[in-house]
């Protein structure tokens, strides 16, 4: 969360103008060089199309005509304003759109992703008249026709794992007969691929491969949510897994006699009496769970959203819903984390966890949220918006009158930017072009971005700069701050950590991925660096910090960054860069550690790092 801690804003921007100066500690003497072996990744995850959301020109796609990938009236794009029309002539024709693509060798996933939409004159329900093939070398992955018409577009998905090792043709076919158009239109083709369908395997870590299902209503604002959630789990422990904790982390916004988030009528275990300030609900299981066994449990669920222009809060017509889903706390081997609620910055530790969740509100409310959501219609004058997402640590929406638009980034990710009233369309477009450009920068340091679409809601209403969660940011209007948001989608995203006990493990990796994305070197990083006391390091806890609040932004974000540009000047840009590609893929979804860190970067170089750690304050 937030580039700068909890302050007033103008003390930020005074705290960033302050670090901009410094510069370093002294770099450590090298201590005698010892041979380690690098740092290997089977697989670096990377998404293959190019240009698949249309918006730089034709290259590298063959198309049979000039005006197959258009902007032209008569349909509209996914993302942006460009997109692939095939068909729509209504006589014999035939229109082909292709690309080359080379899929990886050493990935265990490969997965094709496409925005389809069909609108058609024909008027039969049984006969499929006019079709669009879609295939990946000489195999048929589908063939949609006439049939599968719809109001808008559907998001069409396909594992083409078996082709990992191969260059092979993409391509899309479209036939019409002699009369009657059909148009096949295409937008946002991606082909991503990853080391790991599932997080790493980590028998410390239990409940594991949860999975959550949650079915909500609103009230016309868009401030009261109920229903109903369940979580499936399983017991990844060799201990007997006898009860879970459920986080219910917003009812800090409120008070134990009237908390904000409610859970009732459990099944599946019994509830026991909320604790740690009514942010932690104990659930006794039936029985114990042995390793491997799994369960599930469910419960009623009611969401009121207090108001401020918070990560939980409403302001005005426009609600933020950040952490009010109740998720399984994590035990490991220094037992359950149910750490406190913190308001200087996160306390959030979770596993990578599936998410499908159905939200029916208003229709003149728009909701954006984790994952790739898919709109319904609902009952009168309502809407069905239903969210999906794979290997998050946790799920996000917000509800509102937004004023929204959409692009596609250069390497194929869909964003889009929800702007609350008072934010000018331009300041709003700037911010599509910088989240386009920030989630494009870091995919390409640590991995392609893996969940779909990418939502920025924006507020400059919001007191603490911004807040990520997987897919979805809130930000002020800031290009640094909206960079630093997106970087989080890998640093705490996709590489987990426990943020109570290790917040520069995402704070400080995450403001040196800014840095990067904005051609920043770090130099002169150091300049006036004072240490409050022997006591303050980089790696201390949320604890520390909350105890000694006005030092979390300067050492956390400051001096953690720098400490990073230092093992890079020290190591080397090339290895440095390999080095977190490296370390990002063997934790893809799964959870880092500063001991896990420290021993991947010095198995990247020659030079022992003893000192450097030393010097630098980051144990562990």
């Amino acid at each position: 969360m937030r580039p700068t801690p909890r302050k007033a804003l103008a003390a930020r921007v005074l705290a960033v103008a302050a670090l901009a100066a410094f510069c370093l500690p002294g770099t450590p003497a090298a201590a005698a060089p010892r041979t380690a072996p690098a740092a290997a990744a089977a697989c670096t995850p990377a998404q293959v199309v190019a240009n698949g959301g249309f918006e730089s020109g034709t290259s590298p796609w063959t198309q049979s005509s000039t005006s197959v990938i258009t902007s032209r009236s008569g349909q509209t794009a996914h993302g942006g304003s460009s997109f692939a029309w095939l068909d729509g002539v209504g006589s014999t024709h035939t229109d082909t759109l292709s690309q080359s693509v080379t899929i990886p060798s050493g990935c265990d996933s490969a997965s094709l992703t496409f925005w389809l939409h069909i609108d058609t004159s024909e008027t039969t329900s049984s006969t499929a008249y006019d079709k669009l093939t879609a295939k990946i070398g000489g195999t048929t992955l589908a063939t949609y026709s006439n049939l599968d018409k719809a109001s808008g577009y559907g998001l069409k998905t396909f594992d083409v794992s078996a082709f990992a090792g191969q260059t092979v043709t993409l391509s899309f076919t479209g036939a019409e007969d002699y009369s009657l158009q059909t148009s096949f239109v295409l937008d946002d083709i991606a082909l991503n691929t990853s080391g790991d369908t599932a997080p790493p395997a980590d028998s410390a870590r239990t409940p594991a491969a949860p999975a959550y299902t949650v079915s909500l209503s609103s009230n016309t604002a868009g401030t009261v949510w109920t229903g109903h959630e369940s979580a499936t789990f399983t017991n990844a422990s060799a201990t007997p897994l006898g009860e879970v904790y459920l986080r219910l982390w917003d009812n800090y916004h409120g008070s134990c006699s009237a908390p904000p988030i409610t859970v009732t009528n459990v099944t599946g275990g019994t509830a026991g009496t909320l604790s740690v300030a009514c942010t932690a609900l104990k659930i006794t299981l039936p029985s114990p769970l042995a390793q491997g066994q799994s369960t599930t449990i469910g419960f009623d669920l009611g969401i009121t959203v207090p108001s401020g222009a918070d990560r939980f809060g409403h302001d005005g017509a426009f609600s933020f819903i950040g952490n009010a889903l109740p998720v399984l706390a994590v035990k490991d081997a220094a037992g359950w984390h149910l750490d406190p609620y913190t308001n200087n910055g996160e306390s959030f530790y979770s596993l990578a966890a599936d998410f499908k969740v159905t939200l029916d509100h208003p229709t003149g409310l728009l909701v954006p949220a984790t994952g790739t959501s898919v709109d319904t219609p609902g009952s009168s004058g309502r809407t069905v918006t239903t969210a999906t997402a794979s290997k998050v640590r946790d799920f996000a929406w917000a509800a509102g009158p937004f004023s929204k638009i959409s692009g596609t980034s250069p390497a194929g990710t869909a964003v889009n930017v929800y702007s609350v009233s008072g934010i000018s369309s331009s300041s709003a477009q700037s911010m599509l072009t910088t989240a386009k450009s920030a989630v494009d920068a870091h995919a390409a340091r640590f991995g392609a971005y893996p969940y779909g679409e990418l939502d920025a809601v924006i507020d400059n209403n919001f007191w603490f700069g911004g807040m990520e969660y997987p897919g979805f940011v809130l930000d002020l209007v800031s290009t640094t701050a909206l960079t630093h948001e997106i970087a989080h989608q890998w640093f705490y995203g996709i590489v987990g950590d426990d943020e109570y006990t290790s917040p520069w493990l995402d704070e400080s990796f995450t403001d040196y991925a800014t840095d990067l994305a904005q051609n920043k070197t770090g130099s002169g990083c150091w300049n006036n660096v004072s240490w409050a006391s022997s006591a303050e390091k980089i790696t201390n806890s949320m604890a520390y910090w909350d105890a000694h609040s006005s030092r979390y932004s300067t050492v956390v974000y400051g001096y953690g960054k720098c400490a990073l540009h230092d093992l890079r000047r020290l190591i080397g840009d090339t290895a440095m860069a390999k080095l977190l590609k490296d370390y990002a893929a063997a934790h893809w979804y799964g959870v880092s550690t500063t001991a896990e860190f420290k021993a991947a970067a010095q198995a990247a170089t020659s030079t022992d790092l003893t000192s450097f750690w030393s010097t630098h304050r980051i144990d562990g």
